[in-house]
C-alpha cells in the first residue's frame, strides 16, 4: 500500500510530501515505542505510583501485598497463577543487568524472596516442601518490564525430579549440567547456605560471567530453587542461561517454575 503517489510532481513538492511522509513516520515510531515503554513500566508504576503511596499514607500497601519501606522492597501477587508472586525493588532498577544489584549495600532481595514463601502455602492451605519452591528473574531478553522483579513460585516437577536425581554432582562452582531443563542448557552450582543471609547470587553469576566468552549480565538469567542436600542439610541449587536469540532461547528462567503449581498435588 503506498501512502503518497508522487508521479506528476515537481520537485518543491516532492520535497513536501517527502518530509511529511517522514514525520509521520517518525511520530508513528514514537507513538510505538511510547506505548512500548508504558507497559514495560507497569510494574514500577503499581509499586512506584500506588503500593509504597499506600503503605506511607495509610499504612495499607495494595495493590501489593507487602511494602518494606526500611529494606526497599514489595511483594506483588501476580495475576498469572493461583500461588505466583514478585518481589519488586521499591528503587528504580531496571533488571538482572544493573550494576547496582552487585554492590555491598544493595539489599538482599533473593532472602527477602525466599523469606516470603510461606505465601505461597498460604494460598495452597498447606506446607510445601523446601524443594518445591523456586525463584527466578529473566533475562533482559526474556522479559516483558523494565523494572526487576523475582518469580516466586512452585518448581515444575520434572525439573525438580531431574536436580533431585544429579544433585550430589552439583558443587559449589558453575559448571555445565549434562542435562537441558525444558530444553535449554543451564549451568549450575550449589550454595551452602540456609538462607541465603549473606549470599548475593547477582554476584556468584556476576563472577562466572566474567570468565565467560559472553560479559554480559543482561543475557543471563538466574534462577535459585531450595533444596535438601543428601546429608540432610538445607541450601540452594542456582541455575542460569544465557539467551541465544538465534537458536530461539531467550535466558527464560521463569520456565522453570510452574504457575499452575502442580507438584502440590505431589509427595
Amino acid at each position: 500500500m503506498h501512502l503518497f503517489s508522487t508521479r506528476g510532481l515537481p520537485k518543491s513538492r516532492l520535497w513536501r510530501r517527502a518530509g511529511t511522509a517522514l514525520v509521520l513516520v517518525s511520530a508513528v515510531t514514537g507513538l510505538i515505542a511510547a506505548d512500548h515503554t508504558s507497559k514495560s513500566d507497569a510494574l514500577w508504576r503499581i509499586v512506584h505510583e500506588a503500593c509504597v503511596p499506600n503503605q506511607e499514607k495509610q499504612g495499607n500497601p495494595a495493590p501489593c501485598t507487602l511494602v518494606d519501606l526500611k529494606q526497599g522492597y514489595a511483594l506483588l501477587k501476580d495475576r498469572v497463577g493461583k500461588t505466583q508472586y514478585l518481589l519488586l525493588p521499591t528503587a528504580r532498577i531496571s533488571g538482572i543487568e544493573s550494576a547496582s544489584l552487585l554492590a555491598r549495600n544493595t539489599p538482599n532481595y533473593w532472602k527477602f524472596a525466599w523469606d516470603s514463601r510461606a505465601l505461597i502455602s498460604q494460598r495452597l492451605g498447606r506446607t510445601l516442601a523446601r524443594d518445591a519452591i523456586g525463584m527466578a528473574v529473566n533475562s533482559a531478553f526474556g522479559r516483558s518490564q523494565n523494572q526487576l522483579h523475582i518469580h516466586i513460585d512452585c518448581i515444575a516437577p520434572d525439573v525438580r525430579a531431574q536436580l533431585r536425581a544429579h544433585l550430589s554432582a552439583i558443587g559449589s562452582h558453575w559448571a555445565n549440567l549434562p542435562f537441558h531443563l525444558d530444553g535449554h542448557p543451564y549451568r549450575a552450582r550449589r550454595v551452602d547456605s540456609a538462607s541465603l543471609q549473606g549470599v548475593n547470587p547477582f554476584v556468584l553469576l556476576a563472577q562466572d560471567v566474567q570468565q565467560s566468552i559472553v560479559h554480559d549480565m543482561k543475557r543471563q538469567t538466574l534462577v535459585v530453587l531450595g533444596v535438601v542436600f543428601e546429608d540432610g542439610s538445607d541450601g540452594f541449587i542456582l541455575l542460569t542461561d544465557t539467551a541465544d536469540t538465534l537458536q530461539g532461547d531467550f535466558a527464560h528462567g521463569e520456565e522453570l517454575l510452574d504457575h499452575a503449581c502442580t507438584i502440590a498435588q505431589k509427595p
